[in-house]
Order: structure tokens, then sequence, then C-alpha cells
């Protein structure tokens, strides 16, 4: 090994020390996805929020109903959608399997269902909106159900996209562990 002031060891030019410098893949995948999580998390806050002010407006009634429409029942239920992803978070400072085990499951419960359940309460709105284009409800204009819809998708997406890195993240620490436990 080559020292900072004094001689190098005898057979070295003191290049020998490039592969201990490799983080080990797991962790490096840990970090990636840690990163693309945290990402989607964001991206769910801030739908959550919209839809928290538009729950807001709609039943403080700042604004007329023609302007923003009273909720859709599935927004209720969605609200709770915020637990999972704070679990989310919580797991990730020290990989703790746990929280992150329970955000998934919960992910499922109060995200996934309440999404499923509003586009089946909004179908029948849909077809109708698509068939004799006739809306009821209105958001700042546009049709609340096409408005609506747009969010469901989009919001399915960023939970799928969450509970597949979960997921791939999940099986990273449990590499990690098990090379642990080989030691």
């Amino acid at each position: 090994m080559a020292s900072r002031g004094g001689p190098r060891a005898p057979g070295t030019d003191g290049s020998d020390f490039q592969h201990r410098e490799r983080v080990a893949s797991h962790y490096q995948m840990s970090v990636t996805l840690k990163s693309e999580i945290k990402k989607l998390i964001y991206t769910h806050v801030v739908i959550w929020l919209l839809l928290l002010a538009q729950m807001c407006v709609g039943h403080l009634k700042l604004l007329p109903h023609d302007q923003v429409a009273m909720p859709y029942q599935w927004e209720y239920p969605y609200l709770l959608s915020i637990l999972p992803s704070l679990l989310g978070l919580l797991s990730f400072p020290r990989n703790n399997i746990s929280y992150l085990v329970l955000s998934m499951i919960s992910t499922g419960l109060f995200s996934v269902a309440p999404l499923i359940y509003g586009a089946m309460e909004m179908f029948p709105m849909a077809q109708q909106l698509y068939r004799h284009g006739k809306a009821y409800r209105f958001i700042f204009g546009f049709s609340a159900v096409s408005v609506m819809y747009l969010v469901v998708v989009v919001a399915a997406q960023v939970h799928g996209w969450q509970l597949y890195y979960s997921k791939k993240l999940l099986d990273s620490w449990f590499t990690s562990t098990q090379e642990k436990k080989k030691k």
C-alpha cells in the first residue's frame, strides 16, 4: 500500500486500491430507488394537495359550484393516501423494512382502492358525457368527470410505480441483510 508521504510498498504503483472503492451494487440500487420513490411521493403530495384544495373550495363554497364542483365520494378515502407516503419516507433513513412493507400494503388499501372505486363511480357520468355531451359538474369550465379521470390515471401511474420501486427496494434491502448474515 502507498502511504501519504512515505515510500510505496515494493511491487506496487499505488493504483491497486480501485477494486476496494467500488460500492456494492445493492447499495447503489438502494440509493437510486430511494431517490425515485421520493420523486413519486412528492408527485403524490402535489396530487393530494390539489384534491384537498378542491375539496376545501367545494365545501367552504369559496367559489361558485359552476367553477369548482363538489368532490366525488372516492376523494374522501383517498385523503388517507398521504399516510402510506409518510410511512415510505420514514422507512428510508435506517432502511426500515417493516415501515416499507406497511407503506406498500397501505398504498393498496388507501391509494389504489379509492382510485378503482373512483373510476367505477365516475364511469356512468363519463359515459353520459361522451355519448350525449352533457356534463353537470365543472372545474373551471372543464367537465369535472374528465378532469378527475385524468387525476385518477396520473395517480394510478404514480402509485403503480411507487409500489414497483418499493418492491425492488425491499428486494435490495433483503439482499444486503442476507449478505450481512452470511458474514
